[in-house]
């Protein structure tokens, strides 16, 4: 059976303990590619990540490798967890399916102040993938968009859909949860 694993983004804190937001896993248009996904046959998880307001990367990691990646795996993020994406497929020797990074964050401004994106670029990562393919909108903020075009100059053969008007791929910004252009890339 193919797979599919989805990780979000990095919510503030405060939203994260808001009871009346859903948990990260669930916003946005994840639940609605998980399900399309899970309509075609691909048994899709979108993993909560452990405490995604301050990100750690080797207790993301953890969680992550509780799950059986293997080479026709589908991976699916959004933000940092596109980043985190970036930095683990960069450090790992490994094959996988399709690769999606929805507005990808690696933290150009050194926002965070943790060691989460303290790594290499491997120039040679979508080699490791079927297919690497990174979504950005020319008005998300301005950081994404450098990470964006970071990864995009530094990896080769990676493709890339930009758009004008999704901001950073979120409910608020798209006006939606439907993201039917990330299905057909998938």
């Amino acid at each position: 059976m193919k797979k599919a694993i989805i990780l979000h983004g990095m919510p503030s804190k405060e939203e994260y303990y808001d009871p009346n937001m859903a948990a990260p896993s669930n916003m946005h248009w994840i639940p609605w590619v998980q399900r399309r996904l899970l309509l075609k046959d691909i048994l899709a998880q979108a993993i909560e990540l452990p405490a995604p307001y301050k990100p750690e990367y080797t207790e993301w990691l953890k969680v992550f490798e509780q799950f059986d990646i293997e080479k026709d795996t589908i991976l699916i993020a959004h933000s940092c967890g596109a980043g985190f994406l970036v930095r683990w497929l960069s450090e790992n020797n490994v094959s996988v399916g399709k690769v999606v990074l929805v507005a990808p964050w690696l933290n150009p401004k050194k926002k965070l102040d943790t060691d989460f994106f303290d790594f290499d670029i491997d120039p040679d990562l979508a080699s490791k993938t079927d297919d690497l393919h990174i979504f950005v909108s020319e008005d998300d903020y301005g950081n994404v968009v450098e990470s964006a075009r970071t990864i995009e100059s530094a990896i080769k053969g990676v493709a890339v859909s930009k758009f004008m008007n999704k901001g950073h791929f979120t409910y608020e910004d798209m006006g939606s949860e439907e993201f039917p252009e990330l299905l057909s890339v998938i």
